[in-house]
């Protein structure tokens, strides 16, 4: 693993380096943290993007997103050439982008799929979210441990699925139980959204190598070990 070297400030002092997983000539994939935006705009004030625009001599090409909440891996491309071609990878059925959540209580089946309209700036967008549940956690299993794999990219699309489910993820302050958050916020300091983008596979990329890349898990997730 290598770090990025160039010191962030503000909001995240307690992040001293971009930590970087892969990097070749078309691409950088780096382990983002929760709590830094992906993109700038109005009201933020560190993001990724301008983190990267002030190290490189040109604005890095973002090829996905992650919610700013959301800890784990985004590819951003190094040329318009590479963004280009790894946005048709990343909107075809071929790259795989998986998660790892702790919710709250226990899924219906063991594993499966979520299909469930979401509203989406006014209009209904069908969305599919596959799970599998790799074991449970806390007292009488009152938490459980998803891997999960996105099959449509809405916005927020995993965090509102768990939640419509009954099974919200912990420390979500947008869809998430509130009551709990509070409890677990006072009892054990959790300050984070328990939920990391944790595995990238593209079985091609435009260069014509396969890539198959994990990012561990932020330290906060051992709450739950």
């Amino acid at each position: 693993m290598a770090s990025f070297g160039l010191c962030i400030a503000g909001t995240l002092d307690s992040l001293k380096r971009l930590e970087i997983i892969f990097e070749d000539a078309s691409c950088v994939v780096i382990n983002k943290p929760a709590g830094l935006a992906v993109q700038g705009g109005k009201g933020i004030g560190i993001s990724l993007d301008n983190i990267l625009a002030q190290a490189w001599s040109h604005r890095p090409f973002l090829v996905h997103r992650l919610d700013r909440d959301t800890s784990g891996i985004v590819l951003v491309a190094k040329t318009r050439e590479a963004a280009a071609a790894y946005s048709r990878l990343f909107s075809g059925s071929t790259v795989v982008k998986r998660y790892l959540a702790i919710c709250k209580g226990k899924p219906d089946k063991a594993e499966g799929i979520i299909s469930l309209d979401l509203d989406i700036r006014g209009q209904t967008k069908k969305s599919t979210t596959r799970y599998k549940l790799l074991g449970f956690i806390g007292p009488e299993d009152a938490f459980s441990r998803l891997e999960l794999e996105l099959g449509s990219g809405r916005m927020h699309q995993i965090r509102r699925h768990l939640a419509m489910t009954g099974n919200p993820i912990l420390g979500d302050d947008k869809y998430g139980d509130f009551p709990l958050n509070r409890h677990l916020r006072k009892a054990i300091k959790l300050k984070h959204l328990l939920l990391h983008a944790s595995r990238l596979i593209i079985p091609q990329t435009p260069g014509g190598t396969s890539l198959d890349i994990s990012a561990p898990l932020p330290e906060y997730f051992q709450l739950f070990p």
